[in-house]
């Protein structure tokens, strides 16, 4: 049995915007979405006009992903200072014992203090390479488009560095 995996917009925006969201249903078949999240990517983005944001929405209806409705946050994660969506994606991972993909640092931090395993987009690249649903040139080309657009907000010496160690392996 596979383990659960929780989305905060983060990565489903970037992986959006690269035209990379199947990557999501070859790793993890499903994943969850926290309402905050859906109502930041999708409802807000295509308020906003954001193109990501529709073909957002039109994967999740194509996959059958739908918002998680009234996910409770603790006190304590109440009381961060993390977004709506983050604390619900940190709140859904807790409760599901899932991996959260995420990529504020802010929340990594959190989820590692509450042990939930997390991983960001550049995970997500990295992890479909080693499974081979990409190969070197399309890692490559990934990184190198997080690298170069002002709308993905990942450290480019984060994307040389990841790269790096990951093709060295």
């Amino acid at each position: 049995m596979s383990v659960p995996v929780v989305a905060d917009a983060g990565p489903l925006i970037a992986l959006s915007k690269l035209n990379a969201l199947p990557l999501l249903h070859l790793l993890y078949g499903q994943v969850l979405l926290p309402g905050a999240v859906y109502l930041e990517a999708v409802t807000h983005g295509e308020r906003s006009g954001y193109e990501d944001a529709r073909t957002l929405r039109s994967y999740f209806e194509r996959e059958g992903w739908k918002p998680v409705p009234g996910i409770t946050v603790g006190a304590d994660l109440e009381a961060s200072k993390l977004d709506k969506g983050e604390k619900e994606s940190l709140a859904l991972a807790t409760q599901s014992r899932a991996l959260l993909l995420v990529d504020d640092e802010s929340a990594r931090h959190e989820a590692r203090r509450l042990g939930v395993p997390v991983r960001g987009t550049l995970g997500v690249l990295i992890e479909a390479y080693r499974r081979g649903l990409l190969n070197a040139e399309q890692l490559r080309f990934y990184f190198q488009q997080i690298e170069s657009r002002p709308d993905i907000w990942i450290s480019p010496s984060l994307c040389r560095r990841l790269l790096h160690e990951t093709l060295a392996e």
